[in-house]
C-alpha cells in the first residue's frame, strides 16, 4: 500500500492541528486521526452546489456565498452550474487552506480560484453573511453539520440567531443550503421555525451511489 505523506500542517482558529496528507492521487485533511475532508468522497459537496443552482434557476447576476473552501468540490461544481454573470464569494477561515489550494492541492483545484466570478473572503463566513448581503444563495459546508461540530464556535451559524441572520441575508426566493454528515431532526425543526420552506435531501458521499449517506437542507425564503 502507498504510504501517506504529510504535505502541510497548521493550527485551526481556536486550537487543534490540521494536517494535509497525500497518498498517490488521494488527498486528505486531518485533525489528529479524524478525517475532515477526503478527495475520494466529493459527491455530496458537489450536489450542494448542483441542486442549489437548479433550485435558483436562471436568475441574472446571481450572488452566491459558499462557506468553506475545503478541497474545492462545492466551488468547482458551482462554477459549472451557475451562469457566467454570477458572483461567487468563498469564505474560508483558515488561510492555509487557500494557500494549499494554490500549492499542493492545485491538481484538485485547477484554476478555479482565478475564475473572474470568484472572490475569496479570508475570515469567518458569519462575517461575510452579515457584511455583504444580499445573496441569492448561501451554501454552508462548515464543520460536520449543525450537530456534529468539530469547532464549537461554528454553533453560532446553526443556532436560531445564526439562521435568522442567514435568512435576512438571502434575497426573496433565494435559499440557504446546508451540508451535514448526518440527519438532524432537531435542526430541521429549528430551520422550519425561521419561516422558510425547508426541503431535506439525502445524497451519497460518492458519485457511484456508494459511501455514507449525507444530508442537505435547502431553506427557501418566501417571495421572489
Amino acid at each position: 500500500m502507498i504510504p501517506w505523506q504529510k504535505l502541510g500542517e497548521t493550527t485551526m482558529p481556536g486550537g487543534g492541528p490540521m494536517t494535509l496528507m497525500q497518498r498517490g492521487t488521494e488527498f486528505s485533511v486531518m485533525s489528529g486521526t479524524v478525517t475532515l475532508m477526503n478527495s475520494r468522497m466529493s459527491n455530496s459537496e458537489e450536489q450542494l452546489a448542483t441542486i442549489s443552482a437548479s433550485r435558483l434557476g436562471s436568475r441574472p447576476g446571481a450572488r452566491i456565498l459558499i462557506g468553506g473552501l475545503g478541497l474545492g468540490f462545492t466551488l468547482r461544481a458551482a462554477l459549472k452550474c451557475f451562469a457566467a454573470d454570477s458572483e461567487i464569494t468563498v469564505a474560508e477561515l483558515v488561510p492555509e487552506i487557500v494557500e494549499w489550494a494554490r500549492g499542493p492541492l492545485q491538481p484538485l483545484h485547477g484554476d478555479s480560484l482565478d475564475d473572474p466570478r470568484v472572490r475569496i473572503h479570508l475570515g469567518d463566513v458569519s462575517t461575510a453573511i452579515t457584511a455583504a448581503k444580499p445573496f441569492d444563495a448561501i451554501l454552508l459546508d462548515v464543520d460536520n453539520g449543525p450537530d456534529g461540530l468539530f469547532r464549537p464556535a461554528n454553533d453560532r451559524l446553526y443556532n436560531a440567531a445564526g439562521l435568522a441572520a442567514a435568512k435576512a441575508a438571502v434575497t426573496p426566493g433565494g435559499h440557504l443550503a446546508i451540508w451535514s454528515s448526518h440527519p438532524d431532526e432537531r435542526f430541521t425543526r429549528r430551520l422550519r421555525q425561521t419561516g422558510m420552506q425547508v426541503d431535506q435531501v439525502t445524497v451519497r458521499a460518492r458519485d457511484n451511489g456508494k459511501g455514507d449517506r449525507h444530508t442537505l437542507w435547502f431553506a427557501t425564503k418566501p417571495g421572489r
